[in-house]
């Protein structure tokens, strides 16, 4: 059995606390700055205030200032944090951890550099290390999962990503279950790249399910056709783009659209795309969704700000990325939605 500290109390920090502890693991869920009234409740009532079902007995709970209490210790680190605790995270977290103890993140995103590069959040944190002079095994954990459904138990595939087989092999032991299935790969680029982009083109797809709730009203039926067609799209482009990325196989990819599925149909960034959808502005949106972490908008500005520094330089052209543009016009833009349908046709 293994030592396991969660770094950030969010809800698919929290969500991983399930099968880790459920295994007999020693499970450590600590709360960030942000997490207080988290970590609180948890030890008054065993539950993350945001889930239906209690976390398993023996899960242990610590605040921030507790973080050197729970990691001493620990097999392997977890780091929860959202993509807007990257930097905090680098700052704050990483100068504190053992080097000869992994790290495996569930924080999905990328980062823009100034010539159009698009680097992972495991490149960033290791830029940092680089600086501290520290050595650390950085590895991440991708695919189609929300936490919710994780926590009931669904049937869930995931890949966990990083550069040492042997230590995604350690990591995966103590974390599969019945429920929760695990891949493991070497591609981090490509992993990580893929359940990234899906952000922003899950938004996209939603937006048809708001316009058909403004054409036909919002009790109306689901219209499949165009959100099929939208999702066809969607794929396209992320192939080209995880192309750009250099990701290594089609197994890699599929994780990816494997999430774009789950993001569809569930989640912030389904809430986002359908209010778009309806005809409200992305600050409207954004003040309808008070308080909720729209990840997914600091996604698609990130890679479609790369993207359009790339077309400056030539080596990509913009005409192959309609559908980010137009997102991209929306949430930087604040034009309305009005999806360039023609643009998405081809001939071959």
């Amino acid at each position: 059995m293994k030592t396991i500290t969660i770094i950030g109390a969010g809800m698919m920090g929290s969500a991983l606390a399930f099968p880790a502890r459920e295994n007999g693991n020693t499970v450590r869920l600590v709360g960030t700055h942000l997490d207080r009234e988290i970590i609180d409740a948890c030890r008054k009532t065993g539950r993350h205030p945001k889930f239906t079902k209690d976390f398993p007995a023996g899960v242990e709970y610590f605040h921030i200032e507790e973080l050197k209490q729970a990691i001493e210790g620990a097999d392997f680190i977890i780091c929860g944090v959202s993509s807007f605790g990257v930097e905090w995270y680098a700052e704050n977290v990483l100068p504190q951890l053992d080097e000869q103890v992994p790290m495996i993140s569930v924080t999905k995103g990328l980062m823009n550099l100034p010539d159009g590069k698009l680097i992972t959040y495991l490149d960033y944190w290791q830029e940092k290390l680089d600086s501290l002079g520290k050595k650390l095994s950085l590895n991440a954990i991708g695919g189609p999962c929300t936490s919710y459904e994780l926590v009931a138990h669904d049937q869930t595939e995931v890949a966990f990503c990083g550069k040492d087989m042997g230590i995604l092999k350690m990591i995966k032991e103590a974390m599969a279950t019945d429920y929760y299935h695990i891949s493991l790969s070497t591609d981090v680029i490509g992993v990580e790249s893929a359940v990234a982009l899906k952000n922003g083109y899950a938004l996209g797809i939603a937006l048809t399910i708001g316009l058909n709730q403004k054409a036909f009203g919002i009790d109306s039926e689901l219209h499949f056709n165009s959100q099929a067609a939208i999702f066809g799209q969607a794929v396209r482009e992320m192939a080209k783009l995880l192309d750009i990325q250099g990701a290594l196989t089609l197994d890699n990819q599929v994780i990816g659209y494997g999430d774009l599925y789950v993001t569809v149909y569930g989640g912030r960034t389904r809430l986002v795309g359908i209010l778009l959808g309806r005809g409200l502005t992305i600050q409207e949106a954004k003040e309808e969704l008070n308080g909720v972490t729209l990840e997914s908008l600091v996604v698609a500005e990130r890679v479609a700000k790369a993207i359009k520094t790339k077309a400056q330089l030539g080596q990509v052209d913009l005409k192959d990325f309609p559908l980010l543009m137009h997102i991209d016009e929306i949430i930087i833009g604040g034009k309305e939605v009005n999806l360039p349908w023609e643009a998405f046709t081809f001939e071959k």
